[in-house]
């Protein structure tokens, strides 16, 4: 008897230490105008990371980021392609808003004199690099840029102190998806900047993740002494797909799987400069997508599951993305968020953060939400996120007008190479049977396969009134898209 009530006493006083020291690991004195360090990759899916589900990929980096700070399984992006994306997360705005109603992504010129392109993020727009830069942040973007290549739409204008990468995606030179070089083509090659200089042309992308990572361990080391923003937007998994000789060959599941176990690393990286560097009390780190994975590219796309569909499709698969936030001491470590939260919401929180606001002489629409991202609260102020003109969700309900949708399906689903090759034409083929608005309970129907709209004729109609004042408010207070009507310049 005397041994049994030890145990338990044992036991009791155990659960007393652990719950007691729950303060020492969350909410501690919040550090003013603290770093941000935001990771922003491409075309990774849902599913990509261990914590997510990932299969035949190893993510041990981001998944303790992720049982030490805070899972997101409801972050969004509002058009799940490139350029809207990372226009909503830089602006705090819908895109819609920000690009005259443009919802494409940006090219360069081609044609007889190739070069720059003619669109880009208008120059009146203020950055989270502007805001940030205005309190004294040193900031810097090391990747994919992808709003505007012509001068004055370059990072380096957009109130970024410091660049190198690309400034549009890496298909968009002389490689295509396979990385082969593209016969008769009159695109200009894909160009490696420095600052607002090109210092390559067609770099050897197996080297560009590290050498990223490079600058980033080397700016947080000559940065540690003041507040900094290190935007991270890496240019991979987009195809083609590069990997550094280190990683080849390390996933079970080939060439992508050991491009996420390069991204994995090179997380691991920046965090472990940061305690180095004593800095890691006083750094959030946000790591995301900026839209759903290409399955269009099979064995080179990401995946989804158990969400439907991918990229530039209107269904979860595009527009919910895989999202950890980790800060030591502020984030509550080891939870999960199920609520909404929005790309542009980062925007309007790390504003709040480095002791400022949103900009006042326009519409945004970014919601702080800082209690709900510490975990001070699980309900998120985001109750609504709206995916183009026709579709919405509120609450756990998504509501989709009559059209027509693309989708694409994922490579695991066929047996043949000539199904999945049938099944990659979905991409342009619309649901015929689609002439009727569809709602989803999300709660119960992540998956998107049942169709509740009979069962519940009110919450489309209040679907449909929250879309139709969306849309008119985007018809009559969207802002210009930038033009650059300079001279084209050449390659």
């Amino acid at each position: 008897m005397v041994h049994r009530i030890t145990f338990h006493f044992l036991i009791a006083l155990l659960a007393v230490l652990t719950w007691t020291s729950v303060p020492i690991s969350f909410g501690t004195e919040r550090p003013e105008r603290p770093n941000f360090v935001l990771f922003y990759v491409d075309d990774q899916g849902y599913s990509d990371i261990g914590c997510f589900g990932a299969v035949g990929m190893k993510t041990p980096h981001l998944d303790e980021l992720a049982a030490e700070g805070r899972k997101f399984t409801s972050f969004y992006v509002p058009i799940s392609v490139c350029t809207p994306s990372r226009a909503a997360l830089l602006t705090g705005c819908y895109p819609q808003r920000v690009l005259g109603g443009f919802t494409g992504v940006f090219f360069p010129t081609s044609g007889e004199n190739p070069g720059v392109g003619r669109q880009g993020l208008n120059v009146d727009e203020i950055t989270l690099a502007d805001v940030l830069k205005k309190q004294g942040y040193a900031t810097s973007i090391l990747g994919k840029w992808h709003l505007g290549d012509a001068p004055p739409f370059l990072p380096t204008k957009r109130g970024f102190d410091e660049y190198f990468g690309i400034p549009y995606s890496n298909d968009m030179g002389h490689l295509d998806a396979r990385g082969n070089v593209r016969t008769n083509t009159d695109r200009p090659p894909l160009p490696l900047y420095e600052g607002d200089k090109i210092i390559e042309i067609e770099p050897d992308q197996r080297f560009l993740t590290r050498r990223i990572t490079e600058r980033a361990v080397d700016f947080i080391r000559r940065n540690k002494d003041t507040p900094f923003f290190l935007y991270i937007p890496h240019p991979m998994p987009h195809v083609p797909l590069y990997v550094h000789p280190d990683f080849e060959g390390t996933s079970e599941h080939g060439l992508y799987g050991d491009v996420i176990h390069e991204l994995d690393w090179s997380v691991g990286e920046v965090v472990k400069a940061l305690r180095e560097n004593g800095i890691e009390e006083r750094t959030m780190i946000v790591y995301t997508s900026d839209n759903g994975p290409w399955l269009h590219q099979g064995d080179h796309g990401g995946h989804a599951e158990p969400l439907r569909s991918g990229k530039a499709t209107k269904y979860e698969g595009g527009h919910r993305v895989p999202c950890i936030m980790y800060w030591k001491g502020q984030i509550k470590p080891g939870t999960v968020a199920s609520d909404i939260l929005a790309n542009f919401d980062l925007m309007p929180t790390f504003a709040k953060l480095a002791g400022t606001t949103m900009p006042q002489d326009r519409k945004t629409d970014g919601i702080e939400a800082w209690d709900y991202i510490s975990g001070a609260t699980d309900v998120s102020p985001r109750q609504t996120v709206v995916y183009g003109d026709r579709i919405v969700r509120h609450g756990k309900w998504k509501l989709f007008l009559p059209g027509p949708y693309a989708e694409i399906v994922q490579r695991d689903h066929f047996d043949t190479e000539a199904g999945w090759q049938a099944a990659r034409r979905v991409l342009s083929n619309p649901d015929p049977s689609f002439d009727a608005p569809r709602l989803y309970d999300l709660e119960t129907d992540i998956g998107e396969s049942q169709d509740v709209s009979v069962q519940h004729p009110a919450v489309v109609a209040e679907l449909q009134q929250i879309l139709r004042d969306f849309v008119e408010e985007m018809r009559t207070e969207r802002r210009p898209l930038g033009r650059w009507e300079g001279e084209i310049i050449g390659w």
